[in-house]
């Protein structure tokens, strides 16, 4: 199979497309490989994926919100199936930069749809969020629940990107899964995330900002557990059938949580990392940040039934794996 990954610098993007390469498929990945965190770890997973797998994969810096640009790239290159985890992320950075927002998470996705239903391509699979479910509270998170009370601008693009592949998998009848992530955590992950924050802080003997005074509960999964269940989906793409899919559409669109159904408690991984550290934490307790929320877990009762969805990986196992990762990748010595 060969495989459109977008994002493919990025955390999940890159874990995906190694995922895909190990198990024979060919990737042509794209990026533009910009700068909301340093670019050398973007440089350092494509790297990687190169120096593993050769000329099974191919990559293009090229911004996916320029038209043109990505019409470039698909007129030279091989792929059926599409999966777009490339956006702005950082619910935090949409309050202080909105523009990069609507360019990226709006027009690039919208883009995509355009280059999958040019390619009439048999599944397109791509990256929602959890923070669309806003100030819910109802726990677990389902898909079902209405989702129309966004807390964040990147909440609401996430959400209206979920609405215009509804309309393209009803017009065009583009089959289509959307996968609403929850808290990803693990190696090559992303310095803007409260794993690396702390795990930084910890090493550096600085203060780690703790947000609500530490209350808060975040559906921590690990990403092998992740990219196995965007596997599954890009594997099985919703029938035209006209019967119910997840998330309630009739059309070839079906929209999952992906998550580990585990709430944990953000002191409880902070003591994990304080373990495996050997540091102790310095706390510096800070108020709930705007367009937050105290705590997120998912119900992943509909993917476990479609595609076998089985998150394996516990805060016990993914904490010490990350901070071993981190420890290595910056040849930090330990006390």
């Amino acid at each position: 199979m060969n495989v459109l990954v977008t994002g493919a610098a990025g955390f999940i993007g890159a874990t995906t497309a190694g995922k895909l390469l190990e198990r024979g498929d060919r990737v042509v990945g794209i990026d533009n490989i910009n700068d909301y965190y340093d670019p050398r770890l973007k440089q350092a997973r494509l790297e990687r994926l190169a120096s593993t797998f050769d000329d099974a994969f191919s990559f293009h810096q090229v911004d996916f919100a320029d038209a043109d640009a990505l019409q470039r790239v698909a007129d030279t290159s091989d792929f059926d199936r599409i999966i777009h985890l490339g956006a702005q992320a950082g619910v935090r950075y949409s309050i202080e930069n909105s523009a990069a927002y609507v360019r990226s998470n709006l027009v690039g996705h919208c883009n995509l749809l355009e280059l999958a239903r040019q390619r009439k391509s048999s599944h397109f699979v791509y990256a929602s969020s959890s923070s669309v479910y806003g100030g819910n509270k109802t726990l677990p998170f389902r898909v079902e629940d209405r989702v129309d009370h966004p807390l964040s601008l990147y909440a609401a693009t996430k959400k209206s990107d979920e609405l215009i592949t509804e309309s393209y998998a009803n017009i065009f009848r583009l089959p289509a899964t959307g996968l609403r992530f929850f808290t990803v955590y693990g190696p090559w992950g992303r310095p803007d995330m409260a794993m690396w924050i702390f795990t930084k802080a910890l090493y550096e003997d600085r203060e780690l900002p703790v947000f609500n005074g530490g209350d808060m509960f975040r559906d921590f999964t690990y990403i092998d557990d992740i990219v196995a269940g965007v596997i599954a989906c890009l594997d099985g793409p919703p029938a035209d059938n006209g019967q119910i899919k997840a998330g309630g559409s009739s059309q070839p669109h079906a929209v999952y949580n992906i998550g580990n159904n585990r709430s944990e408690h953000l002191l409880r991984v902070i003591e994990l990392l304080e373990q495996e550290t050997g540091r102790k934490a310095r706390i510096n307790a800070l108020p709930m940040q705007a367009g937050d929320v105290r705590e997120t877990f998912a119900d992943i009762t509909a993917i476990e039934r479609d595609h076998g969805f089985e998150p394996k990986t516990t805060i016990d196992e993914g904490v010490p794996a990350f901070v071993r990762w981190y420890h290595d990748y910056h040849r930090i010595g330990r006390n």
